[in-house]
């Protein structure tokens, strides 16, 4: 068998050592693909980014949060009603008809007496009997200041509340049509004559009894009694 040259042997070693450097090169490439992943990063960077939906957006932006003013969205969704445009069925007060002073066309007063006649040594006590005969409400002055109370007998008058009436005193009152009140408290006649001079005296004269004849007249709030209540002393 005859022998190869050298150049033969060279160029086997040539194509062998070539084909390890490419074999090796491969095997160097694969195991950096395998570990560095260069794709992985450059698909994260090229995938689209979401972007918000039209609910999400006017779902955060009708929802105040702490520390924040709500937005006029939120005031136009409830609005005020302006003070000038009032509902038509809310009274108003200032055309409500104030209740007027009484009218003498419309009251009655009376003298009122708790008996007709007296045995001797009982007081007289006597009231005020006031009437509304008008078909509204009115005012009136009832207070200590404006009654009087008088006992006469023909033309000579014997006694009056007001000679020694003590802190005399005012009280406006509502009449109710058509009713009819009387002083709550009556005043007692000591039957004695009265004066401004003789309040503090005891021995003030004494009204004759014996069957007696007097007759009491009142007056409220600047209206006088028409008649006279009669009552007899024994």
């Amino acid at each position: 068998m005859p022998r190869q040259s050298a150049a033969v042997y060279r160029r086997r070693r040539i194509v062998l050592l070539g084909g390890l450097i490419i074999l090796l090169a491969a095997i160097g490439i694969g195991v950096w693909l395998l570990v560095a992943q260069p794709w992985a990063s450059a698909a994260t960077e090229s995938a689209p980014k979401p972007t918000p939906t039209s609910s999400s957006t006017s779902s955060s932006a009708s929802t105040p949060t702490p520390g924040t003013v709500a937005s006029p969205d939120a005031e136009a969704s409830n609005p005020q009603l302006p003070p000038d445009e009032a509902p038509e069925d809310v009274p108003d007060a200032s055309q409500t008809p104030a209740i007027v002073a009484c009218q003498a066309k419309d009251i009655e007063v009376k003298a009122v007496a708790d008996a007709e006649s007296y045995a001797d040594g009982v007081l007289p006590k006597l009231s005020i009997s006031l009437t509304n005969k008008g078909s509204s409400d009115c005012t009136l002055d009832v207070g200590s200041t404006m009654q009087s109370i008088t006992v006469s007998s023909g033309s000579d008058v014997w006694w009056r509340s007001t000679d020694c009436q003590q802190n005399p005193s005012s009280m406006i009152a509502t009449l109710t049509a058509g009713t009819t009140v009387t002083s709550k408290d009556p005043v007692t006649w000591d039957r004695t004559r009265s004066s401004v001079e003789t309040c503090e005296q005891e021995n003030r004269q004494r009204a004759p009894g014996g069957g007696a004849s007097y007759h009491v007249a009142v007056s409220i709030g600047g209206f006088a009694s028409v008649s006279t209540q009669q009552i007899l002393l024994y």
